[in-house]
């Protein structure tokens, strides 16, 4: 899979995760060089737009990325 065109503009890697190195090598190859289709940033990202994305959203909080993707 490719890298994910997002990663080099996410606020998550490049800002929000400066401090924890070892879980972000581990959000990096599972997400932005496996299968980001399975990341929640990149699932609200391309459903609404790169705005839309919170600060917060974790990789793996692909519920609550449903959840932003549904409106609630």
């Amino acid at each position: 899979m490719p890298e994910c065109v997002c990663l080099a503009r996410c606020p998550f890697f490049n800002d929000k995760m400066q401090d924890i190195p070892a879980m972000l090598l581990i959000y990096k190859e599972k997400y932005c060089l496996g299968d980001n289709e399975q990341c929640a940033r990149h699932m609200v990202f391309q459903a609404l737009g790169r705005e839309r994305v919170p600060v917060d959203l974790y990789p793996n909080q692909q519920k609550r990325a449903l959840k932003i993707i549904a409106g609630g």
